[in-house]
């Protein structure tokens, strides 16, 4: 037999002070049956009943176990990437308060709902760098996310290329092929579409090869919005204010091309959450196996046999002085 709840400080006291009152009981009842020269030899039926359904209420509480049997427990996990654009049109605040920060609460919800999964973060524009190699600790990517901003890339446009080829140096298997298909390795790409480089269709047959699927969330409105730069905003060659827009289709061709989906993020909408459900939906890599032996707490037996003894007592009269 094992036990739930080790016996406490607070158990001992109580039964040290129930024990204490009723002894002190007992004696006032010695001196007045005394008195009256009678022996209440009676009353040590209820000290007997009282003190033995106290100590099956204390057992109850520690929880008695036993009854053991065998469970298998299974840790299933996924390789994910969470890829952001750090491109300058991520600054743009059609969708508050920037593509960009939004982008970021959006990642912090993502990592915390991926809790049995290993977890990294890239950044891109038309360069490619892992910020956070795949982990468990979500802290850590919670702290690597709160830094991200467009300044830590040159400034320059989005292409997918390097992201993607990147994505396959990092989660490429060259293992077993049937343990690959086994392995769920995912790319989120999150940006909001503004280039589509011409190897991106190579690269993205090579992922499908590789059972690398790449969800894609745009970020932005179809409205487009400027962006902030400074005091003012940004300018094109000839002094003209850039309009930045969210283009979606190179997203969904590139999310289609690897098996994955697209979701959209703007000031309307936010699909997070149907994206959580889509990787959740895929089966992942079995990470551990072990077989621990459950017991089941049987706590209702001796607190059942305490409630009828209690229950009993309260029915059983005794008489102790007879006058």
């Amino acid at each position: 037999m094992t036990w739930y709840q080790t016996i406490t400080l607070l158990e001992i006291l109580f039964g040290v002070l129930f024990f204490g009152l009723y002894v002190g009981y007992l004696l006032r009842v010695r001196r007045v049956a005394l008195f009256f020269r009678q022996r209440p030899h009676i009353v040590w039926v209820k000290f007997v009943l009282r003190h033995l359904y106290v100590l099956l209420i204390i057992i109850a509480i520690l929880g008695p176990s036993f009854g053991a049997m065998k469970k298998e427990i299974r840790t299933i996990g996924k390789d994910l990437y969470i890829a952001v654009d750090l491109s300058q049109s991520m600054n743009a605040t059609d969708v508050q308060p920037s593509r960009l920060e939004k982008a970021k609460h959006e990642i912090q919800r993502l990592i915390t709902r991926f809790n049995s999964d290993r977890v990294g973060l890239m950044v891109f524009s038309d360069e490619a760098f892992v910020q956070s190699p795949l982990t468990y600790d979500q802290r850590a990517l919670q702290l690597y996310t709160q830094t991200l901003r467009t300044s830590l890339l040159p400034h320059s446009g989005t292409d997918y290329a390097p992201l993607l080829q990147l994505t396959l140096e990092k989660l490429r298997q060259d293992n077993n092929p049937e343990a690959d298909e086994q392995k769920a390795r995912l790319l989120v790409l999150i940006s909001d579409g503004e280039d589509f480089g011409g190897e991106v269709e190579a690269l993205a047959e090579q992922l499908r090869e590789q059972n690398i699927r790449v969800y894609t969330l745009g970020i932005g409105t179809t409205d487009g919005s400027r962006i902030p730069v400074g005091r003012g905003y940004l300018q094109d060659s000839e002094n003209r204010t850039v309009t930045t827009y969210l283009n979606p289709e190179p997203l969904v061709q590139l999310a289609s091309l690897t098996g994955g989906q697209y979701f959209e993020v703007s000031d309307r909408v936010s699909e997070v959450s149907r994206l959580v459900s889509a990787i959740n939906n895929i089966e992942g890599e079995l990470r551990e196996s072990k077989t621990i032996d459950v017991t089941a707490n049987k706590y209702i037996y001796p607190l059942a046999l305490a409630l009828v003894l209690i229950v009993l007592d309260v029915l059983m009269t005794i008489k102790l002085i007879r006058i």
